[in-house]
């Protein structure tokens, strides 16, 4: 296509003509059209560069505790991990079996309406919830499930082993133990819990955990029931996996200490290698996640819910302050114009058929027969294309609830400040004067089901108001890229209260005394312990993460092992092939332990573990004598091996590669490894071919020939 063809933005849109041409060549082009049409102010764009520099974003990368402390940068923590228990917290179904999606016994389905509290008030969640409609739909597995799940029996009793866990893991968050379980309901309006209410109790308060350079004070911890698996949300259906529901879950909660992303992903990292010391907690996908809270100054809590990956953190939370101090700049941008938030009120008409649109979403709207509908903000020019995160401006913040609160999948709409432009400039000053806009609005077409209009356009007015405001309280679904959408609202703060199912438990100091004498050695021990065996500080965190301290101390200690080379072996080569491996469904750490103690009883250097390591990772059941065959270790006796070494000198100087010692060495010990390895140990080789290598200069230079 010749670039005579793009002319007007009207024509063609830049999704269709990507099909055909190099979409960055495209989108300059594109832009330059747009451009032309528009003077730099009005260039939205360049609006979102300006309005990012006028907040002072920088990248993580580039980011300095001066940027957070001029934004107040305050995080907080809300760990969330499984307990490895035999059955569930408050019934007798096995915990940690899944299943897939599609396997399933039957199906329930459920909508949620709201109801008032006893103070005769409705809970905001609750409403946003309703507002919805959403069907939600449980899918049952009978190995996995029971009456209990879906409220039709009360609860049993809470499982013993699951407190008794939780206990030490208070104990060893330093917490301030209760006296007394008492089991309380928390609101879960989403429909993640069938009933509604998780119950939930606290075992401890103000405890810290140690940090390199500071220590982190902590609330409490909880012990609860996990929700359900989140199976699919598409438009008004919500489906959910039962498996995963009422598995024993602690929630470790901190107070806002942190004040930089560094630190809050330090701080998750120590709690989570804190519960994994006790070998007594789920590890893997979904085993364990974080609920970042971050706040900027002059703003408010917003929740980052469910992040499953720890290194994740420090661009989300940067980001998200960053997202808070932007949105306080659009709150006084829009003081500054004179607006009166309890007036501003947005105007709205359906655009008929008249407004022949080439969008492709709004194409396949009207073949659809969705409604399209034309909406004005006033005084809101220059505030949708406001930035909000890397990539994201104010529009986005609108486009999200839409997605969530009125059910219409995104592309759900389109405005007057988009970067490449999806309507024409005509339509839109047609759109203005149907409106009766004025100079200093902003116009959004949405489109959707008739049913749902009503909705979205509440949605649109309710969250340009909250622009009046700052930043809203809500929850926020994360993305790998460090970039956040709107979730849900936060629950009010009177969300829990008592369960009157189940009976208070009384902690005897005996029994928390006895608890404490078996705790494990704390974490901020296990750091000085791999620092004082030399191992390579790089795996430190694969180490602690997978609990394997305690595995290099049993084998130093029953195998006489160096405790180096164990953590090395672990920390590097085991996390390598893990890398590589596909699947590690059968494969235990054990069985570490049983390659390098085979390998003792038989005489065969550890060194060779690290070639039979990939085999044993692969095929678990394997029994080592048929790895040896599978790696083709032959025994060789050490004069064997030491035998070949003059020849190996004499045909190295023959071949004349080098006169340097240093190469010398390294050839004559890549011809004897495949001999030696396992058969002696590599270092006391090196040394006995440099022995070699001196005494065969000397017998060789003129002072001995004379």
């Amino acid at each position: 296509m010749s670039s005579a063809r793009i002319t007007c933005c009207e024509n063609l849109t830049c999704k269709s003509l990507c099909k055909r041409v190099n979409f960055s060549l495209l989108k300059v082009r594109h832009q330059t059209v747009y451009r032309d049409m528009m003077s730099d102010n009005n260039d939205p764009y360049n609006n979102w560069e300006k309005t990012k520099k006028a907040v002072g974003y920088v990248t993580r990368e580039k980011a300095v505790q001066a940027d957070y402390d001029r934004v107040g940068f305050r995080a907080g923590l809300e760990v969330h991990q499984q307990l490895k228990t035999k059955k569930k917290l408050f019934c007798n179904c096995p915990a940690g079996l899944y299943n897939q999606h599609d396997d399933f016994d039957a199906e329930i389905i459920r909508h949620m309406r709201p109801t008032l509290s006893e103070l005769g008030e409705y809970d905001g969640t609750a409403l946003m919830e309703f507002k919805t409609r959403k069907t939600i739909i449980y899918r049952i597995k009978n190995e996995t499930a029971c009456t209990y799940d879906i409220d039709d029996t009360p609860p049993f009793p809470m499982n013993r082993e699951a407190l008794e866990i939780a206990l030490e893991i208070s104990l060893l968050c330093r917490l301030n133990i209760v006296g007394e379980v008492h089991i309380t309901r928390k609101q879960y309006l989403d429909g993640s819990i069938p009933t509604g209410f998780q119950r939930t109790a606290i075992l401890g308060v103000e405890g810290e955990i140690p940090l390199r350079n500071k220590t982190i004070r902590l609330i409490q911890l909880s012990i609860e029931e996990d929700s359900c698996r989140e199976v699919s949300d598409i438009g008004h259906v919500r489906t959910y996996q039962t498996d995963r529901l009422g598995m024993p879950l602690i929630e470790t909660v901190t107070y806002p200490d942190f004040v930089n992303p560094e630190e809050v992903r330090e701080g998750a990292e120590y709690i989570r290698f804190l519960n994994r010391s006790t070998g007594k907690v789920f590890t893997g996908i979904g085993s364990g996640r974080e609920d970042v809270n971050v706040s900027c100054r002059g703003g408010t809590r917003v929740e980052i819910k469910g992040v499953a990956h720890n290194k994740w953190i420090p661009e989300l939370t940067h980001n998200e302050v960053f997202r808070q101090w932007s949105l306080l700049r659009i709150r006084d941008l829009l003081q500054k114009k004179g607006i009166h938030a309890g007036k501003w009120k947005i105007s709205h008409q359906e655009l008929g058929r008249g407004f022949g649109f080439t969008h492709e979403p709004l194409v396949r709207a009207r073949s659809e027969g969705d409604k399209v509908m034309a909406v004005n903000l006033p005084g809101f020019k220059g505030i949708l294309s406001h930035f909000t995160q890397p990539g994201k401006m104010f529009a986005d913040e609108v486009s999200g609830r839409l997605k969530v609160i009125a059910c219409i999948e995104k592309p759900n709409m389109t405005h007057t400040e988009t970067w490449e432009p999806e309507v024409s400039r005509d339509h839109w000053e047609r759109i203005g004067r149907f409106l009766k806009a004025e100079e200093d609005d902003a116009q959004i077409i949405l489109w959707g089901k008739e049913e749902d209009i009503p909705t979205a356009l509440e949605t649109v007015e309710e969250r340009c108001k909250w622009a009046f405001e700052g930043v809203p309280n809500e929850s926020r679904k994360s993305f790998e890229d460090g970039t956040t959408v709107f979730e849900r609202v936060l629950p009010g703060p009177d969300r829990m209260y008592p369960d009157t199912d189940s009976e208070p438990i009384p902690l005897d100091d005996d029994y928390i005394e006895k608890l404490r004498k078996n705790l494990p050695i704390d974490v901020c021990e296990r750091y000085t312990q791999l620092r004082d065996w030399h191992v390579p500080e790089d795996t430190y965190v694969y180490l602690l993460k997978n609990n394997l301290v305690p595995l290099i101390e049993r084998i130093n200690k029953e195998l006489g092992i160096d405790t180096r080379f164990a953590g090395t072996l672990l920390g590097h080569h085991l996390k390598h092939i893990e890398g590589q491996e596909k699947s590690l469904e059968e494969f235990r750490y054990e069985k570490i332990f049983e390659l390098l103690a085979y390998l003792k009883n038989n005489h065969i250097e550890p060194d060779l573990a690290k070639k039979m390591l990939p085999v044993i990772v692969s095929h678990p059941r394997m029994d080592m004598a048929s790895v040896l065959t599978t790696i083709k270790f032959k025994k060789v006796s050490r004069d064997d091996i030491i035998n070949r070494i003059p020849f190996l000198l004499k045909k190295f100087e023959e071949i004349g590669i080098s006169s340097d010692p240093e190469a010398r060495a390294g050839w004559i010990m890549g011809e004897l490894r495949r001999f030696a390895l396992g058969n002696m140990p590599l270092a006391e080789l090196r040394q006995t071919v440099e022995d070699y290598s001196r005494k065969r200069k000397k017998e060789t230079s003129p002072s001995s020939r004379q």
